[in-house]
């Protein structure tokens, strides 16, 4: 409470911030002392009440009738320092600090100065200043989470808000000035090299993924531009260097790629991820060893069983890789489709992945359930239009095709080709109910298709090209039972072919049926794999990094540039852009940049990044609202009373998706009803326009304008706030936690295809039918590369202990508003009831996709986790 001491009125608060370590701190002087920038002062170094100091802004008085901005007061510094001595770990630490200051002349306080004359940076949690008076009973309490520098590091003071939301035109005018002032250095001069203590938000194109020195005239280009479309991501303002093979100009690589300081990884984040990427990317066991060793052994998998030992003893590495504390053994846990130890009706379950039944269960409850969608007729007239007369059609599907094998459809058996390990394996003896006509099944919408022929075709040529990639673009065609499940009628594989009569480039396509013995079986299998392997590689580049990390990030940026964080939509949605900009800079530099792990293990190799620009030209943004998604898919329609159905009622990531999407909706909605009377003040909204017009015109320059929502209603705001909140939130989670539940096990998601289909009368085909398994191993992806898939996984779907998962903030005084928290605390509530629906959903027999034959529930939108690897778990946002 307010005390009076030497006639000077004096009002109490609490500072909590949180020091550097010892070992950082020495880190950052020499890096700064590296740069030139003498920071040190007169102050004792270890005494921070002497080297921090905080000034109180008014919101209710201005300084006079010529400034209107707010009257700030006099400095004050912390006191009751409770930690001197200083420790290797980083401590929370609480100050009393006193301000000089009197209601009655300076008015409300509603801002702050803060100044930094230490050497080392500091974080600063949170400001309460202690306030009640005649006009406001509460504390005030400011949600800093910010890191402060000293103050030489920056043009200007440091200007901290109290946590009390405003629009722009009901700010009080005492504050005005200083949210715009705010807002300017945090979007900079957009020049200049930027600096790792910077806090500067601005746009660039993807110039900084390098090049090859073996690069040919048209590899590995600059992405970004109407050549080569894609989102902006922050720019860093390193020097520029020209690539005179291709004429672009690309970005110096960099050891630590900038992101603007408050983007970085908590320490303890940044600890944890570390550790474990060390076996990921390079860290204790270097790659370029581990492929050494490899190339002087054998690359390849000596049956499943080796597969197997992975997670049952690891890989054992030579002592040349062992030496200076390195493992001896690369070790990996159990994936999850492989983890149990029941039999499924006589199957083991380590073999459960290799039926029919789960290869289309993963399809709509697996780890990319996006892509499958109804089938049309068009579906069934393939490439005719491609193909010259020279070329025989006669594997090229067709109603007559797929009807003779719906014909045939009787029973649904478990596998029984020779590439099965175990002796025994037993029949289901499930009854299929008989099928009739495809005509039927297009009037009733039971045929499906999951199709990657347009995605892949274009890239074929040069993919099969490469040393040891041997690819096709495949189409599958599934039927929808009457038990819920998806059977699978037949899958095109097709590949670009010159005719050798007329020289003409066309597609030569072939079509498998499902069979379960001999060397059809087998064929069968490598179909199947051939499916998933286009799968793998469409998931990663772009269910995966395309649509959610690489999309999210412009609007982070816009964000920052453009909403005050006095703003009530930057409230809404800053939780959900929480380790974005910094976990995409991680993937620039080791994941996705030229030569690096997804060029090295995933089918499309140095193509991937070129193959994903070509797929973003057709991303839409409103159509990544979960009720339109799958609308335009065809698996979902609104019926006479405008509710949604589902096509397929039992498809796991639809059902709990939606769930979430109306939930997150309903939270938006009213959320943004508390400060928007009608649709007026959205168009008044100054922030908020030049934040959506800036969102689409410089985050995503390169789509067509008139393809993006207006800001124009509540019901604008509200569509679009859903969307970035549902991309950056479940969606992330759907395709991202169950990458190695599901593909840890290499032979059920491969990631490369290396060998074609072998014809009837080939060595290969010989090969095949002598050791099915030898034949699966040498078309999949390899041991070396498997090793690196597996690392890469494991860390991208393990959860950090400091996330803050949906329906949580991390801080319990986001906001002032009472009436927000209230609608939040509804919000949680309502994920809680979620939870337990799909937890319930999950024990229901009826539904068999729920689990299906590797009894592996569908936990991937649980909305909350433990930290590690869990197969559950919705972050706010894309922090992995």
């Amino acid at each position: 409470m307010s005390s009076i001491v030497e006639k000077k009125k004096l009002v109490k608060g609490r500072v909590v911030l949180i020091r550097k370590s010892v070992i950082q701190t020495i880190s950052s002087v020499q890096g700064l002392v590296a740069t030139g920038i003498n920071i040190i002062n007169d102050s004792d170094e270890l005494d921070i009440t002497k080297s921090v100091s905080f000034k109180l802004i008014s919101r209710t008085k201005s300084e006079n009738a010529c400034s209107l901005a707010g009257k700030v007061g006099k400095v004050a510094y912390l006191e009751n320092n409770v930690s001197v001595l200083r420790t290797l770990k980083e401590t929370r630490e609480e100050f009393d600090i006193y301000f000089e200051w009197d209601d009655k002349d300076m008015g409300t306080p509603g801002a702050f100065y803060v100044t930094n004359k230490m050497n080392e940076e500091f974080f600063l949690v949170s400001v309460t200043i202690e306030y009640p008076s005649e006009h406001d009973k509460n504390n005030i309490h400011f949600d800093c989470n910010s890191w402060v520098h000293n103050d030489k590091l920056s043009e200007t003071g440091r200007i901290f808000f109290a946590n009390i939301p405003y629009l722009p035109d009901k700010t009080p005018v005492q504050l005005q000035a200083y949210r715009e002032e705010k807002l300017k250095n945090l979007r900079g001069d957009g020049k200049g090299k930027r600096e790792k203590w910077d806090r500067i938000y601005d746009y660039d194109v993807y110039n900084d993924l390098g090049f090859l020195d073996s690069d040919g005239p048209q590899d590995h280009p600059v992405l970004g531009g109407l050549k080569y479309p894609y989102p902006r991501r922050v720019r860093t303002g390193r020097n520029v260097i020209h690539n005179n093979k291709n004429g672009g100009n690309y970005e110096e690589q960099a050891e630590i790629y900038y992101v603007p300081r408050d983007e970085n990884f908590s320490d303890e984040k940044t600890a944890e991820f570390f550790q474990l990427s060390k076996k990921a990317l390079g860290g204790s066991v270097e790659p370029l060893l581990l492929s050494l060793y490899l190339k002087t052994t054998s690359n390849e998998f000596n049956g499943f069983e080796e597969v197997l030992k992975m997670y049952e003893g690891g890989v054992n590495l030579p002592l040349s890789i062992t030496g200076n504390g390195n493992p001896s053994v690369l070790d990996f846990p159990t994936p999850d489709v492989i983890k149990g130890n029941y039999c499924l009706l006589g199957t083991p379950s380590k073999f459960a992945w290799m039926t029919d039944e789960e290869f289309a269960r993963e399809m709509i409850a697996g780890v990319n359930p996006l892509v499958i969608r109804l089938a049309k007729k068009d579906d069934l007239v393939s490439w005719e239009q491609q193909l010259c007369n020279c070329i025989q059609r006669s594997t090229v599907v067709t109603k007559e095709k797929l009807e003779k094998h719906m014909h045939e459809m009787k029973v649904d058996e478990a596998p029984e080709s020779d590439i099965v390990c175990d002796s025994k394996v037993y029949e289901t003896n499930k009854v299929i109910t008989e099928l009739k006509f495809v005509e039927q099944a297009f009037a009733n919408n039971k045929l499906f298709i999951l199709d990657y022929s347009k995605a892949f075709m274009p890239y074929l040529t040069k993919i099969n090209e490469l040393p040891s990639a041997k690819a096709y673009a495949t189409r599958t065609f599934l039927f929808l039972q009457d038990d819920g499940t998806l059977k699978p009628l037949g899958i095109e594989l097709s590949k670009p072919h010159k005719c050798p009569c007329c020289g003409k480039q066309n597609v030569e396509t072939r079509l498998e049926l499902p069979a379960d013995k001999g060397v059809e079986g087998t064929i069968w299998l490598l179909a199947k794999a051939h499916v998933v392997v286009n799968d793998t590689s469409y998931h990663q580049l772009i269910s995966h990094w395309l649509h959610t990390h690489a999309v999210i990030e412009p609007f982070s940026i816009a964000t920052h540039r453009n909403l005050s964080v006095l703003h009530p939509i930057y409230k809404l949605l800053h939780p959900h852009f929480r380790d974005t900009i910094n976990i995409n800079s991680l993937a620039r530099k080791s994941l996705i940049s030229a030569g690096s792990v997804i060029e090295q293990t995933f089918l499309p190799g140095p193509y991937s990044m070129e193959m994903s620009s070509a797929i973003y030209k057709n991303w839409v943004f409103a159509d990544q609202a979960l009720p339109k998604d799958l609308i335009n898919r065809g698996l979902a329609f609104e019926d006479d009373a405008n509710d949604l159905k589902l096509v397929i009622e039992d498809y796991p990531y639809a059902v709990d998706g939606l769930e979430i999407w109306n939930a997150t909706k309903l939270w938006v909605q009213d959320y943004v009803a508390l400060y928007y009377s009608d649709d007026r003040e959205i168009q008044g909204d100054t922030e908020l326009q030049e934040w959506w017009k800036e969102a689409v015109e410089k985050g995503h320059a390169d789509l067509k304008a008139d393809q993006w929502p207006k800001m124009h209603t509540c019901n604008d705001l509200v569509e679009i706030c859903t969307t970035i909140i549902w991309i950056a939130s479940a969606l992330h989670a759907a395709v991202n936690f169950g990458q190695y539940p599901y593909g840890g096990y290499i032979i059920n998601r491969p990631t490369q295809s290396r060998r074609w289909i072998p014809e009837a009368g080939t060595e290969e085909y010989d090969e095949m039918a002598k050791n099915p398994q030898e034949a699966f191993l040498k078309t999949i992806t390899p041991k070396y590369q498997t090793v690196v898939d597996l690392s890469v996984m494991e860390l991208l779907s393990t959860h950090a202990s400091d996330e803050v998962y949906l329906g949580q903030r991390n801080s319990l005084d986001w906001t002032a508003h009472q009436e927000a928290k209230v609608l939040f605390k509804r919000f949680t509530d309502d994920l809680r009831k979620i939870e337990k629906e799909i937890s319930d959903r999950n024990n229901n027999e009826g539904l068999k996709n729920r689990t299906g034959p590797v009894k592996m529930p569908y936990t991937v939108l649980l909305p909350t986790s433990k930290p590690g690897m869990t197969f559950r778990g919705i972050p706010n946002s894309i922090s992995i």
